[in-house]
Order: C-alpha cells, then structure tokens, then sequence
C-alpha cells in the first residue's frame, strides 16, 4: 500500500532528514512491497515549491533509497508509491504540484474517463496518467472556483467523486508554505493524526515499511503530523475520522469538520480492484 506523511510546524521553519524506503538491513523486501516511486516535497524560503521524486524502486536505485535527505522547510509531504495501475514514470510519481500547492494521495478511483469529461479544459493540467493527479486538478479548480479556499475546494471535489466515481479510497495530503489539509474517505485506509503542541524530545519516526524521519530541531518546536500509519509509540496518535477533513494554519490551529457523511455510491471492495488490489492491501496499522 502507498504510504503518505504530512506535516507542518507552521511557521517556523525546521530541518526534517527523510531516508525513503530505507531499512539497510530489509531494503530488498522493503522496496519490492512499495516499488514504484518515491518522493518528497517542501518549500523554500520564498515560498516556492521543491519536488524531489525518484520513479524507480529502492533495489534499482539503492543510493537514492539510502540517501539522507536534508531539506529545511515549514511543511513536508513524502509518499512512497505502490501503483494501482498507471506507468511507473516521473509523471505518475507522487507528490504533485499545481498553482504552488503540492498534493499526495493514497488509493483508487476508478471512471477516469467521467473525470475527465467533468474536468473538460482542466484535463490538460494533467501531465500523467493516474487518478490522482486527475484528482489534484479537480480540487485545484473547486479551490479557484471558491476564491482559493483549499477547504471548500477538496469539500466541493470529494462531494462529487463520491456521488459520480466508482471509489475504493480516498486518503490525500495537501500543503502549502505554512499549511496543511488531510481527509480520509471512507474507513478503507488509515491516517493517522499526531499534534505536536508540547514536543516531548526530537521527531524520529520509523515505519514498517521502512520510512524514516528524524528531526532534532522538532525537540522543541510544535509541529502536526499526519501518516498512513502509527510510526511511533506517542500515546498522542489518533486516528482521523472518516470523511472529516483535518486543516491547520500557519499557528498550528487545528480544525476539523465532517465534509462527507455517506459511503461512496459506487463503493468499490478489494474483490473490484483486479490486479489494482495488491497495491491497496493494507501492510502495517
């Protein structure tokens, strides 16, 4: 199963070390279950987004999986890809970026072509193959279509996948320089919730599947995080609720409110995926 991270000190600005898909000692197994792409992405001082994503597996590129990666940035956004179907390709790799906002997601959507009829000339933004950059662009125009108001944007676009999509998940991640929304829909996958506001020494987290991330600077600054699973034993982790989407601001306010209360109209098992499905078995709570 892909695997997200999120998180945000506000605005302060920290350094976060990332080793994706890292593990020295499974590094094989760990990247054959999660093979087909990696990425990170933050922003610089001006605000502007940085991107840095590998579309190949750990065992084809094993220095890049091993590498450290320091970058300093107030928001972060990995995710580690497992595709559901599309190419494994620079283009179809995780996260994307439209109108300075990055954009990760974890699951499956299905009726592309519907999607990309009610995306009409907003297609063309769209430089891969996979669901969910179709996906991202819909929210980037249900956002300019609210004045930019992230919220409303991801609110007006999941309403609308649920009612017309076959759906399995939908489990994003969106960031700006000093923001971060998440949503959960529905129960399929976790994603889980973590507030920082009282740090209890340095961010080191370690998941099964071999992500790591270390922060020292965290020791003392608050910070959200967000995560496909529970990486560590902070008893402060909680699971975020289906179809309620989490917002923080640049203080580190934390919102959160019901946007979608029904099951998809076209819900989709595991059993619908065909060869989609091994990459959306859950590996890890």
């Amino acid at each position: 199963m892909c695997r997200l991270f999120g998180l945000t000190a506000g605005r302060t600005r920290v350094r976060a070390t990332f080793w994706l898909l890292d593990a020295p000692d499974s590094l094989s197994a760990q990247s054959h279950a999660n093979p087909d792409g990696t990425g990170l992405g933050t922003f610089d001082e001006q605000g502007r987004a940085v991107v840095e994503k590998q579309a190949l597996a750990a065992w084809d590129d094993t220095a890049f999986a091993r590498e450290a990666r320091a970058r300093t940035s107030a928001t972060f956004v990995a995710h580690v890809r497992h595709s559901s179907g599309a190419a494994v390709r620079p283009e179809n790799t995780h996260p994307f970026e439209l109108d300075g906002r990055l954009f990760a997601h974890n699951g499956v959507v299905e009726g592309l072509d519907v999607l990309d009829r009610h995306l009409g000339d907003d297609r063309r933004r769209v430089l891969g193959d996979t669901d969910s950059e179709r996906l991202f662009a819909l929210v980037t125009r249900e956002t300019e279509a609210a004045g930019g108001d992230v919220a409303a944007g991801v609110t007006a676009a999941l309403r609308w996948v649920a009612a017309e999509l076959p759906v399995y998940a939908v489990n994003v991640v969106l960031t700006m320089p000093h923001r971060l929304w998440a949503v959960r829909y529905p129960a399929t996958h976790a994603l889980w919730v973590l507030e920082r506001h009282e740090p209890r020494g340095r961010l080191d987290h370690r998941s099964a599947a071999g992500t790591r991330v270390v922060s020292h600077e965290l020791s003392d600054a608050p910070a959200v995080v967000v995560a496909s699973e529970r990486l560590d034993d902070d008893d402060r982790w909680r699971m975020l609720e289906p179809g309620v989407l989490l917002s923080v601001d640049e203080h580190l306010g934390v919102t959160e409110r019901p946007v979608i209360d029904d099951e998809p109209r076209h819900a989709l098992t595991l059993q619908d995926l065909g060869a989609a499905a091994a990459s959306q078995r859950p590996t890890g709570g």
